[in-house]
């Protein structure tokens, strides 16, 4: 398989909101000819298209660039976007830090397990416009991509702008219109069609395309609207909430030490009884707990959920046993917190931790191993493998990367992304109910199920 993205060993920038990437947006050309916005466009109060897309996003526009071709424009095919910001495409400009964490390396079969029980929806929209046609799909254009380590992929120019540039640009090239400004109050269904009705303007279009997003940043638009509008149509709405965002421990005891991250570490989920567990890295913050293992645990995670975290392999918890009291007879004046800090098998523990796990485990932080009683050496081995936090809550969708829940899967078909409920309304991206792990792979569910939709729109519109 050919390789279409040069390799480095930088880090790859952590995906969250950066507000400073938000004023990116001004150096887009707004006054690009196919770029309308609604305070200075003297339009007719009904328009008719063939196709209108709600929601400039990435799935958005990629559905929209794809859904025509040249003579195809020739027989005068009509096409919309409607944006109610004020300009196309603001969360696209803060992914990945304004970096754009376009996709990522790997075989696209290994995709379908990053978004869980979702992965078999998604099937036949990530095989049919993989990860390696998204890279050459951004080469082609001359925009060259990189790989980082753990294998995300970022424009090598490391500027989401220029990702969102290309797309704007082959709007243009297909003579896609976009209304900038236009909030979108209603969608009914016609005879013939939909009535989108925005404030002071109603359009009407024989196909029509719900790509709003989910909930996950509101300030750059994504505040739920597909859902209303969905649920108007007909559809049914799984239950919504913040993913792929830091967790809030409940009396959590180790604010002192935000900042400190731990490589490949174990973490359980408990619920009554485990019901998962993964490894990775881990960041402690002042009220709890992020970095990537959290953020893509915090999917399946609800209030009330508790996490052990393992700072030494469970399966190692004997040889640990055997450990403490190996020391505990060989130098029995040692003091406890120098004997943690040359624990064997485990992830480097700082003294202020280490400081911090023995007052957890109800044991003076100056006791010797000879104080060490059977009842205080297996609080702290329980504590060292398997330490509980409960979850209070979830950081909320200001700082969630995606949203949980969405339009249910059940109710679109995977082969299209066309409704089985209203014949001729497509939906795609964040809006549906599918969301993954960190990493580039929300991005590249958002450019597969537009290409996929595409795709039928393009058959119906020809």
């Amino acid at each position: 398989m050919a390789t279409f993205y040069k390799k480095t060993d930088n880090e790859s920038g952590n995906e969250s909101d950066d507000a400073v990437e938000a004023d990116r947006q001004d150096e887009i050309l707004h006054a690009k000819n196919n770029i309308r916005h609604s305070g200075g466009y003297d339009g007719t109060p009904h328009e008719d298209y063939d196709l209108i897309i709600i929601g400039a996003g990435p799935s958005g526009l990629f559905c929209a660039i794809n859904s025509i071709q040249k003579d195809i424009i020739q027989k005068g095919r009509k096409i919309l976007v409607i944006e109610k910001k004020d300009a196309p495409g603001h969360k696209l400009l803060i992914s990945g830090s304004g970096r754009c964490n376009i996709t990522h390396d790997g075989d696209i079969q290994a995709f379908l397990d990053h978004f869980g029980d979702h992965g078999r929806f998604l099937r036949p929209a990530l095989l049919g416009f993989t990860n390696h046609n998204l890279v050459t799909y951004f080469r082609e254009k001359g925009l060259a991509m990189i790989r980082e380590k753990g294998g995300k992929i970022f424009p090598e120019t490391l500027q989401a702008r220029d990702v969102l540039n290309i797309l704007l640009e082959e709007c243009m090239d297909k003579e896609v219109s976009i209304d900038c400004g236009q909030e979108v109050r209603s969608i009914a269904k016609t005879e013939n069609g939909f009535r989108v009705t925005c404030v002071g303007r109603d359009y009407h279009s024989r196909l029509l395309v719900i790509a709003t997003g989910g909930c996950s940043y509101p300030g750059t638009g994504s505040t739920g609207d597909g859902y209303r509008f969905a649920r108007d149509l007909g559809h049914s709405i799984v239950e919504i909430g913040p993913a792929l965002t830091p967790l809030i421990i409940k009396d959590y005891p180790f604010s002192e030490l935000a900042g400190i991250s731990f490589s490949d570490m174990g973490i359980s989920r408990h619920r009554q009884g485990k019901i998962g567990k993964m490894h990775g890295d881990i960041l402690f913050t002042h009220q709890g707990l992020s970095g990537p293992a959290v953020l893509d645990l915090s999917r399946r995670i609800r209030p009330g959920d508790i996490l052990k975290l393992s700072f030494v392999p469970l399966e190692e918890r004997g040889a640990l046993d055997e450990w403490l009291l190996g020391r505990a007879r060989s130098n029995g004046a040692l003091t406890l917190k120098t004997a943690l800090a040359e624990l064997p098998h485990s992830v480097p523990l700082p003294p202020r931790l280490i400081k911090r796990i023995l007052e957890f485990s109800g044991i003076d932080a100056d006791s010797t191993m000879a104080h060490l009683t059977r009842e205080k050496r297996t609080q702290l081995t329980d504590n060292l493998t398997g330490l509980p936090l409960i979850v209070s809550e979830l950081v909320g969708f200001n700082m969630a990367m995606v949203t949980r829940g969405g339009v249910d899967l059940l109710e679109v078909n995977p082969k299209t992304m066309e409704s089985r409920r209203v014949s001729g309304l497509y939906l795609v991206g964040e809006v549906l109910d599918i969301d993954g792990d960190t990493g580039g792979y929300n991005l590249q569910a958002a450019f597969s199920t537009g290409m996929l939709a595409a795709r039928s729109i393009k058959s119906r519109l020809g």
